[in-house]
């Protein structure tokens, strides 16, 4: 990878609802003249197609990360934070876009807490989810 090349990657679950994270990764890109990365990060044993309307959203995910231009990867793992501070290594990233649960719905310390402690040089935006 060229050192001036830059990323913006967008972490997404298997839930339809994730368009919003890569339509604002998309903005972000575009923004700063930035490739856009998707990556979902599955726990080793997870059954990826067993479920589907899992398998659905991602498909449906995958095509919209098509559609603005971005690669989607899945990788296997347990080490969810790990997993995706290194790849926003790899690619470059300047910016990670997550979502993450209303303040009243979450862990003390979440996975996005995590991934901004390893990757402290790196703009970490969070979009939340919507109260029901």
């Amino acid at each position: 990878m060229l050192a001036e090349e830059v990323a913006v990657l967008v972490c997404v679950t298997r839930q339809k609802t994730c368009e919003r994270l890569i339509v604002e990764g998309a903005r972000m890109a575009q923004e700063l003249g930035a490739q856009l990365h998707v990556i979902h990060v599955a726990k080793v044993g997870d059954n990826l197609l067993g479920n589907p309307s899992e398998s659905e959203a991602l498909e449906y995910l995958y095509q919209i990360s098509k559609d603005h231009g971005a690669d989607m990867t899945m990788i296997r793992s347990n080490e969810v934070a790990a997993t995706i501070s290194a790849h926003a290594r790899k690619v470059g990233a300047v910016a990670v876009v997550m979502g993450r649960l209303p303040r009243s719905r979450r862990m003390a310390f979440d996975v996005v807490d995590d991934v901004s402690a390893r990757l402290s040089d790196v703009v970490i935006k969070t979009v939340y989810d919507e109260e029901k």
